[in-house]
């Protein structure tokens, strides 16, 4: 069986990247899921790239509002702000308001990634939260970071990864990592699992945990 890739591009949208991004894209016919940064969005230039991402057959969500507060350590009121702001710009672009990322503070999936009010909100609202298992670093090292992404793909029959359609990040090798998935016989999808996917159209699910909020066993129910 093919080893399956969710590709998904975080903090745009970004004028002069992000077009450029989709043109990759477009050129190997592979879909990806963008998570947009509220503030960046509400530009008309920006808008017009979610737009273009949605018209080609790309997913866009929210990445919060600011891309600067992590939810474990911010009060509910910031927390509401994040959410509704990000949201709120997204959809006004044309992308899913349900679709949403935290900010993971460079990748991290710890006890700062979600605050007990941001979950239940998430839940109650109905939003599906997508996390990630490969994050190469491609900010840190734009030509470095295939390799690294190749390596975690190799690891795991199905891996969500995270690039960013920023300067000076993904786009430079982007061509060269998606034609070596090809070679490597690596299928693409906008489906994410369950496994990355602690909550789905406001269900917990068997990844709740991650999110460190509570038990497993115990999530908070739609409407409470």
């Amino acid at each position: 069986m093919a080893r399956q890739v969710t590709l998904t591009i975080d903090n745009g949208p970004t004028p002069g990247v992000t077009d450029a991004v989709l043109d990759v894209l477009g050129e190997h016919g592979v879909h990806a899921l963008f998570f947009a940064v509220g503030r960046k969005t509400v530009a008309p230039s920006a808008r017009r790239l979610v737009g273009c991402a949605v018209a080609e057959g790309h997913l866009v969500g929210s990445h919060t509002w600011s891309h600067t507060r992590t939810f474990g350590d911010a009060d509910d009121a910031v927390v509401d702000d994040e959410l509704d702001g990000g949201r709120r710009a997204v959809a006004d672009a044309g992308g899913d308001p349900l679709l949403f990322r935290p900010y993971g503070a460079g990748g991290a999936i710890d006890e700062r990634l979600m605050s007990p009010h941001g979950a239940a909100r998430l839940v109650d609202d109905g939003c599906t939260c997508v996390l990630w298992s490969s994050v190469p670093g491609d900010w840190l090292d734009p030509d470095g970071w295939p390799a690294v992404a190749l390596d975690d793909i190799a690891r795991s029959p199905w891996s969500v990864v995270v690039v960013h359609d920023v300067a000076g990040a993904a786009l430079a090798q982007l061509d060269v990592f998606l034609s070596r998935c090809v070679e490597i016989g690596a299928a693409f999808t906008t489906a994410v699992p369950d496994a990355w996917t602690p909550i789905r159209s406001g269900v917990p699910t068997c990844s709740w945990q991650l999110l460190g909020v509570g038990s497993a066993a115990s999530p908070p129910s739609r409407g409470r």
